[in-house]
C-alpha cells in the first residue's frame, strides 16, 4: 500500500467508515465504504485548549483515584485538580477490558468505541468533560492502537486485521500475552482505528489523545491518523506520543514522552551522577522537534510508579520531590503530574492498580508547594516559552529563561546536602524579585542552597 493511497484513505475516513473486511491475508485490501457514520457533535468544542507549550498535564488512573474507582470519582475532584493550576487532564483507558487471557490491564481493549462498565457510561464521561471544560481544563483520552483483547469482535470478524504467524494464527503483541497484535499493513484496520479516535472527539467532545506505545506502529500510520484528526477543524487537539522516536514529531505529534530524561537522567542524577546530564537529555529528546513541539517530563507515571516506587521514595522524600518537580516544570518541556504525587502519596500504585486508593488528606504542604510552582509557571511566558540558557554544574540545575523583557533565573539543588553555587559571571551582582514571596533579592558571586532547596528569581 503506497503512502499516497493511505493519505487518500485517511481523508475518506473524515466522513466515511470502512467496515468491509480485507480480501487477503497479506494486507492487500478491497475497500468498500458505507454511509457516513461519523457521530454528531456532542456539546460545544472547547475553545480553551492550551497551546502545546503552555500545558500542565495531570494523569488520572481511575482505579486508584477514588473510592468509587470510576469517572464520577474524577468529576467529584475536578475543583481540586483545577486548584493545582492544571489545564489538561489525561484519563487512562476508559474502554471495556477483555477477559480472555486477561491480566485485567486497562490496555487490553475489548471495544474502541465504548466506555467500560467499571468506569461508568458515556454520559459519565461527557459529564466529566463538561465539568473540566467549565473549569477551563482540556481532557485527553488514552488510546492503545497496537492491540486488542483476545475477545475483541475483530478476532473473529476480521482475523486478517491482526499479525499472524506462518500457520495463520494471530500473534500476541511483543511480550504481552494478554493482547493480540494488530496488523498495520491492513488499510481497513487503520481506517477503523482512526474512525474510533475521531468519534471520541465528536461523541464526548474530548481534546486529544495520549497514544500508547507510539513507537511501535509504522510512522506512516501516525501521519495518516494525525492528518485525519487535524482535519477536524472545529477542535484544537493535543496529541501525545508515548514514545521517544524523533520521527513522531514529523508525523505531527505535539509531544514525545520524556522516558530518556526519567530513566537515563533524573534517576541517575539523584543517585549521584552529574546534574549536567540534564543538558544531554535536552539535546537528545528535542532532536527533530520544531515550533511548539515539546517533551512531556514526569517524576512518575502509571508504568513506573508500581515498579520503581513513588517519587517520594525515589527522589529524596518530600523536599527532593519538590526540587525535582521544579526542575522538570521550569527548565525545558511540559510538566506531567501522576495523581497522588501532589500529596506525596508514598505507596506505589501497582499494576493492575486495583489494590490501592489514594489518600487525599495527607501532606497539604506539598500540595501548596505544587500549586505555587505551577502557578508561577502559568504566569511566566519566559518559563513556558522562553529561550533557555543552562548554567548547570555537578550538583545544581541552574538556568535562565528569557522572553521579551522578562527573565527568570532558577537554581535547584538536587543534592541532599548544602551546596554553594558559584554564580555565572554574566549574572553576578544583579537584582531580582523572588518569584514566590515577592521579596527583593541581590545575587552576588555565590549562593548557598540548603539540601534540595530551589530559588526562583525573576525580573
Amino acid at each position: 500500500m503506497n503512502f499516497l493511497l493511505l493519505v487518500v484513505l485517511a481523508l475518506l475516513s473524515c466522513g466515511k467508515h470502512n467496515s468491509a473486511p480485507s480480501n487477503s491475508t497479506t494486507g492487500t485490501t478491497t475497500t468498500t465504504t458505507t454511509t457516513d457514520t461519523t457521530a454528531p457533535q456532542y456539546g460545544t468544542p472547547f475553545a480553551g485548549v492550551p497551546d502545546a507549550r503552555d500545558a500542565t498535564i495531570y494523569q488520572v488512573n481511575m482505579r486508584a483515584f477514588s473510592a468509587t474507582h470510576n469517572l464520577q470519582g474524577v468529576t467529584n475532584r475536578l475543583d481540586q485538580i483545577k486548584a493545582l493550576g492544571v489545564n489538561t487532564i489525561y484519563l487512562m483507558p476508559i474502554y471495556p477490558v477483555g477477559t480472555l487471557k486477561s491480566v485485567n490491564s486497562p490496555y487490553c481493549t475489548r471495544s474502541f468505541d465504548s466506555v467500560g462498565a467499571e468506569y461508568g457510561s458515556l454520559a459519565d464521561l461527557r459529564s466529566l468533560v463538561d465539568g473540566a471544560h467549565a473549569r477551563n481544563m482540556a481532557v485527553i483520552l488514552d488510546f492503545a492502537v497496537n492491540q486488542t483483547s483476545w475477545d475483541h469482535p475483530w478476532i473473529t470478524q476480521h482475523p486478517n486485521w491482526y499479525v499472524r504467524d506462518g500457520n495463520g494464527n494471530i500473534t500476541q503483541l511483543s511480550t504481552y500475552t494478554d493482547v493480540a497484535a494488530l496488523n498495520f499493513s491492513n488499510a481497513d484496520m487503520r481506517i477503523s482505528l482512526i474512525h474510533s479516535m475521531r468519534n471520541w472527539v465528536y461523541r464526548a467532545n474530548i481534546d486529544g489523545f495520549r497514544c500508547d506505545f507510539a513507537d511501535n506502529p509504522p510512522i506512516d500510520f501516525w501521519q495518516q491518523a494525525i492528518d485525519s484528526l487535524r482535519h477536524i477543524k472545529t477542535h484544537q487537539l493535543l496529541l501525545l506520543a508515548e514514545g521517544t522516536r524523533s520521527a513522531n514529531y514529523g508525523a505531527g505529534f505535539d509531544y514525545n514522552f520524556g522516558m530518556q530524561f526519567y530513566g537515563a537522567t533524573l534517576k541517575d542524577v539523584f543517585n549521584g551522577k552529574p546534574v549536567t546530564e540534564i543538558d544531554n537529555s535536552n539535546t537528545v529528546e528535542y532532536t527533530g522537534s520544531t515550533g511548539s513541539q515539546q517533551i512531556v517530563r514526569y517524576l512518575t507515571n502509571h508504568d513506573v510508579d508500581g515498579s520503581d516506587g513513588s517519587p517520594v521514595s525515589l527522589f529524596g522524600g518530600k523536599e527532593g520531590n519538590l526540587a525535582a518537580f521544579t526542575a522538570i516544570a521550569y527548565m525545558k518541556g511540559v510538566p506531567f503530574i501522576y495523581n497522588g504525587t501532589e500529596v506525596a502519596f508514598p505507596t506505589a500504585i501497582v499494576f493492575p492498580f486495583t489494590t490501592v486508593t489514594i489518600d487525599w488528606t495527607q501532606n497539604a504542604d506539598v500540595t501548596a508547594a505544587y500549586t505555587k510552582i505551577i502557578g508561577f509557571r502559568n504566569s511566566s511566558t519566559a518559563i513556558r516559552r522562553g529561550t533557555l540558557t543552562s548554567y548547570d554544574n555537578n550538583d545544581v540545575c541552574a538556568f535562565t529563561k528569557a522572553s521579551g523583557s522578562e527573565t527568570v533565573f532558577v537554581m535547584v539543588n538536587l543534592r541532599n546536602t548544602p551546596i554553594t553555587y558559584p554564580i555565572p559571571a554574566a549574572l553576578q551582582n544583579t537584582n531580582w524579585t523572588d518569584a514566590f514571596d515577592g521579596s527583593a533579592q541581590t545575587v552576588g558571586t555565590q549562593v548557598t542552597l540548603a539540601p534540595y532547596a530551589y530559588l526562583v528569581l525573576h525580573k
